[in-house]
């Protein structure tokens, strides 16, 4: 199953950070994992980045950089996503995180999480 990453997931192994599990980092570089970060974390870091609450050596241009070298694919939002955010129940209250596990159900991605809050949706998970 193919891999979608949460934002702190994506963060920590752009920086190298501890916090990201060695089980996470094993599977995120398998390269018979295919690996997705939705356009909602992007929009997440742009947002925090801006108002610098999140620091990024290097700038912006790091993470671009680095989607790029490390075989990352943007998911981007569609309809269908959006529309399935409807049948979530209320259990994270975080918009990004929300339509980050809508797309992980809708495509049939597994989430790559740290958030214990994931686990209360029907969502595949892995830490």
């Amino acid at each position: 199953m193919d891999l979608l990453l949460d934002t702190h997931a994506f963060l920590w192994f752009i920086t190298g950070d501890k916090q990201l599990s060695d089980n996470a980092l094993a599977k995120i570089k398998n390269p018979d994992k295919k690996c997705f970060i939705s356009i909602a974390s992007i929009w997440e870091i742009v947002i925090k980045y801006s108002l610098d609450k999140l620091e990024i050596k290097g700038g912006f241009q790091t993470v671009e950089n680095f989607l790029e070298n490390n075989d990352i694919e943007l998911l981007p939002i569609n309809l269908k996503h959006t529309k399935n955010l409807l049948k979530l129940e209320q259990h994270h209250r975080d918009p990004f995180d929300r339509m980050i596990i809508s797309q992980a159900i809708t495509e049939k991605l597994m989430n790559v999480t740290k958030d214990k809050y994931f686990e209360a949706y029907d969502v595949k998970l892995f830490w």
